[in-house]
């Protein structure tokens, strides 16, 4: 072991002063704050909800927001339109009465003969008029059944549920494929006296049938839409055949669930879905699923034509999950609800797993 040099000087001991902390200067030139005299807060923590917490890792990013039918408002075009649509009426009576009176002037035949014709016509008139009614009416109950699904849910006693399994029993008493969940909700009938169980029963039974058939339209129509739409050689040609698959699709849906819409209901349902596509940011597919699809090979193993295709029929799909909230009685608790990305691998065979087998 070396000894240390011995020509270096020996420092003798000294003393230090002390000084403050808030004084030493830091290195960036700032000079350290005192620190902070101890505070209570009186303000209450609010915690954010998992669902609402977009770092949650837990959370779907890429859920999309059930469709809910819009509010039916009173707006000035609607008491304009109603105004002179009476004032219309009123003009065609005036002349359909002085039609009348002139052909009795000229012939009493031909007097009677136009008004069977105008009885006729009134006839058909009330007809439509009571068809568009009740079809409405048919929507209506189905929106009123999930609604009441929901508040029954929420109560403790069980008188609510089976009410609401009742009406929605009798809504789907038409439909064959439901005939063994209502055997089945019959055989259990007063077993079952918790309100979610009950609710979640006869949605098992009556309607996971229903849902399947549902999803069997909804990959038939996307299909359709992917084939013609890739052969097809002009746009306007691909828009008016994925208006028409869709109008088709909205109303099996509408028709399958129990509510089988008039003309007017029909309109009413397509402009929901379309509201809901609009607000929702789905009427064209969105950037993150032209990166899924391509990102699988598609673009390598298709050509750009069917690619579109591809994307139309999936367009498709998202309108008829849309449609599929709207028309079912119940909301989705106890099944699983469909997404866009279960129907890729109907339309694109080579990306889903069984594609790849020989």
């Amino acid at each position: 072991m070396s000894k240390p040099p011995s020509d270096l000087p020996h420092r003798p001991p000294a003393a230090f002063a002390y000084e403050d902390e808030a004084a030493v200067p830091r290195d960036n030139g700032r000079q350290q704050q005192g620190r902070r005299k101890p505070e209570s807060f009186s303000d209450e923590i609010i915690l954010t909800p998992d669902d609402d917490d977009p770092f949650n890792p837990d959370r779907d990013a890429s859920a999309v927001p059930v469709a809910t039918p819009r509010k039916r408002r009173t707006s000035f075009g609607k008491i304009a339109l109603g105004a002179f649509g009476i004032l219309l009426s009123l003009g065609i009576g005036l002349w359909t009465d002085r039609l009348i009176r002139d052909l009795f002037t000229r012939a009493d035949w031909l007097g009677y003969a136009a008004l069977g014709v105008l009885a006729i016509g009134v006839l058909a008139v009330l007809a439509l008029v009571i068809r568009e009614t009740a079809g409405m009416m048919r929507l209506a109950a189905v929106q009123a059944i999930k609604a009441e699904a929901e508040a029954a849910i929420l109560d403790t006693r069980p008188a609510k549920a089976r009410a609401v399994v009742a009406r929605l029993t009798t809504l789907l008493a038409a439909n064959p494929e439901t005939s063994k969940g209502r055997a089945t909700l019959k055989a259990t009938e007063g077993e079952v006296i918790d309100p979610p169980h009950l609710i979640a029963l006869a949605e098992r039974e009556l309607l996971a049938p229903l849902d399947r058939k549902a999803r069997a339209l909804i990959v038939n129509a996307s299909k359709r839409v992917s084939i013609v739409t890739a052969v097809s050689p002009r746009a306007i040609v691909d828009l008016l055949y994925v208006l028409y698959e869709s109008v088709r699709l909205i109303r099996a849906m509408a028709e399958l669930y129990g509510g089988r819409p008039g003309t007017l209901g029909m309109f009413r349902l397509l402009r929901d879905v379309l509201a809901h596509l609009a607000v929702t940011g789905s009427i064209a597919v969105g950037d993150s699923l032209v990166q899924q699809v391509l990102g699988h090979g598609l673009a390598s193993k298709l050509s750009a034509r069917l690619g579109e295709g591809v994307i139309n029929g999936l367009m498709t799909a998202r309108i008829g999950i849309a449609a599929m909230d709207l028309c079912r009685p119940l909301a989705f608790r106890a099944v699983k609800r469909p997404g866009i990305g279960d129907f890729i691998g109907d339309l694109t065979p080579s990306m889903s797993p069984r594609g790849n087998n020989p």
